[in-house]
């Protein structure tokens, strides 16, 4: 059984294995730069890379009001980091 542990950045968790690839928040670095994380049950030391960094797919954000001829439309794109789990110790 491989190692399992849950490691916290940009605000949300995330259970990581070693040789896992995930996509979290930006975190500025350069590609193949090593990366540091805390696991937050068993306090062990987490080792990544920055693989590279992109942005997710255009979603539309739509404010209405019926009735009042009020419409607005907004498109967002959300800055990534993709990261490869090296080790964890």
């Amino acid at each position: 059984m491989s190692e399992i542990a849950i490691i916290k950045t940009g605000g949300k968790q995330y259970k990581v294995e070693a040789g896992d690839v995930i996509k979290v928040e930006k975190i500025e670095g350069e590609d193949n730069a090593k990366l540091d994380f805390d696991d937050i049950l068993g306090g062990k030391k987490v080792t990544a890379s920055i693989l590279g960094q992109g942005r997710h797919d255009k979603i539309t954000v739509l404010k209405f009001n019926s009735k009042k001829r009020y419409q607005r439309t907004k498109g967002h794109r959300q800055a990534f980091t993709e990261i490869k789990i090296e080790a964890i110790k």
